[in-house]
C-alpha cells in the first residue's frame, strides 16, 4: 500500500473513540477494489472508512446514529488550517463568555471554574453557529481534548484526571477524585486547542467529495439518491449498550443533557434477542443493496462480546441470507482478536475484566449479484 505522509495521517486521531478499526483495513479494501469510486459506511463510527476513502481519492458517505461519532467523522472530510480554528476559538470565548455552565459536584471536580466557563462559551457558540469547515474542525478538536489524563508537562486535556476514550460516570468520578484529593487546575482551552490544531492540521490530504449523516442506518441509507461501488463497515456488536452513556460528556458538548443518558432507543445492538438483531442487520443489508450498483462489494468486519456467547460468523452470515438482497458471500476470514488496540471490545477488556477473552473478529466479503434481464 502507498506510504502516506505522516502529517496527513494525524487527522485520523483527532478524537479518541473506542469503536473503530485500524486505518489499514479500509485502505486495503480501496487497494483491492481500485475501480470502486464511491464508498459507503452505514456504521461509520468516527469515520475511519471515510478518511481512508479521502486518502485514496474516493468519494464517500458515512452514517452513524451517535452524534458524537458523526461530529468526529465530519472532521475527517474537512480541510482547514490551524489559524482559522484558533481565531474562531478566541472569538467564541469572547462573544459567549456569559454562557451558563452546568453546576454540581461532578462539574466542580471535573473542571476548574474558569476552564468550565470557557468550555461552556465554546459549546454555546458552536451550537449557535451554522456549520462551516472551521466550526466542524474546532468541534472535533474540542471533543478530543474535553477529557483525558493529566500530564506532568503541558496539559493535553481540559478535565481533571479521566480516561480519553470514554467519560467516567459522575458518581464514580467524584469518588475517585475525592479519595485522591485530585483538585482541578486551570487549563487554558485556547492554548490546548492551539497546540492540538498546529499538530493535527499542519498538513492535510486533499479533499474529496463526501458527507456524514446522523441517523438510523437502514432508513438513512434507503433515502440516499446516489449509488455506491464499495461498502466497508463494522456493525455494532450484539448486546453492546454503552455507546451513548460512555460518550455522555461529549454528547453534552454537542447539545445533550448535562447528565448520563441511559436510553438505548434506535440502537441496533440492543435488540431483544439474537433473532431480532439478525433481522435488524438484514434490513440494513437490504437497504445497502438498493443503493449499490450491480457487482458492488460489501466488506464487513464483525465480532462479538465475550459475555453474550454468540458466533459472529453465524450471526453475520444469517443476516446476509435473511436480507435476500442478492449479496453472494465470496470470502470469510479471521481478522484477529477484538482485544487488541483500537477495536470495538477494547473498553470492555479494560472496564470489565470478568467478561473473559474477546471473541475473534471476522471479515466477510460479499458481492452484489448482477440482475438478469
Amino acid at each position: 500500500m502507498e506510504a502516506w505522509p505522516e502529517d496527513w495521517l494525524r487527522l485520523n486521531a483527532v478524537c479518541p473513540y473506542y469503536t473503530m478499526f485500524p486505518l489499514d483495513f479500509p485502505l486495503r479494501q480501496m487497494a483491492v477494489y481500485p475501480e470502486a469510486k464511491s464508498v459507503l459506511d452505514p456504521f461509520c463510527g468516527r469515520g475511519t472508512t471515510l478518511f481512508a476513502a479521502r486518502l485514496a481519492g474516493r468519494s464517500a458517505v458515512g452514517i452513524d446514529l451517535n452524534p458524537v461519532a458523526s461530529a468526529i467523522a465530519r472532521a475527517k472530510l474537512t480541510r482547514v488550517g490551524p489559524a482559522p480554528v484558533v481565531r474562531l476559538t478566541r472569538k467564541l470565548i469572547k462573544e459567549y463568555g456569559c454562557a451558563p455552565a452546568p453546576a454540581g459536584d461532578f462539574w466542580n471536580w471535573a473542571f476548574h471554574s474558569r476552564t468550565l466557563r470557557e468550555i461552556a462559551a465554546l459549546r454555546t457558540g458552536l451550537l449557535d453557529r451554522q456549520d462551516t469547515p472551521t466550526s466542524v474542525m474546532l468541534r472535533a478538536l474540542i471533543l478530543g481534548i474535553l477529557h483525558g489524563p493529566r500530564n506532568k508537562g503541558l496539559p493535553s486535556y481540559l478535565s481533571n484526571q479521566m480516561p480519553r476514550t470514554y467519560a467516567s460516570k459522575p458518581a464514580y468520578a467524584v469518588r475517585f477524585w475525592r479519595e485522591r484529593d485530585l483538585r482541578p487546575v486551570f487549563v487554558d482551552p485556547v492554548q490546548v486547542i492551539t497546540r492540538r490544531a498546529e499538530r493535527m492540521l499542519r498538513g492535510l490530504p486533499p479533499r474529496t467529495a463526501g458527507e456524514v449523516l446522523t441517523g438510523d442506518a437502514a432508513s438513512t441509507v434507503a433515502r440516499l439518491k446516489r449509488r455506491f461501488d464499495l461498502v466497508v463497515t463494522s456493525p455494532p456488536y450484539y448486546g453492546m449498550r454503552t455507546y451513548v452513556p460512555d460518550q455522555w460528556l461529549r454528547n453534552w458538548f454537542l447539545g445533550g443533557p448535562p447528565n448520563v443518558p441511559y436510553g438505548t432507543a434506535g440502537q441496533l445492538a440492543t435488540q431483544r434477542n439474537q433473532a431480532a438483531f439478525v433481522s435488524a442487520m438484514a434490513e440494513v443489508w437490504r437497504a445497502v443493496a438498493s443503493r449499490c450498483s450491480p457487482g458492488a462489494h460489501l466488506v464487513i468486519r464483525f465480532g462479538a462480546l465475550p459475555s453474550v456467547g454468540v458466533s459472529p460468523e453465524k450471526m453475520l452470515l444469517a443476516s446476509l441470507r435473511e436480507a435476500k438482497a442478492g449479496w453472494l458471500v465470496r470470502d470469510v476470514c479471521p481478522a484477529g482478536s477484538a482485544s487488541g488496540p483500537r477495536r470495538q471490545a477494547e473498553q470492555f477488556n479494560g472496564k470489565h475484566q470478568t467478561m473473559g477473552v474477546a471473541v475473534d473478529e471476522i471479515d466477510v466479503t460479499a458481492e452484489l449479484l448482477r440482475r438478469r434481464g
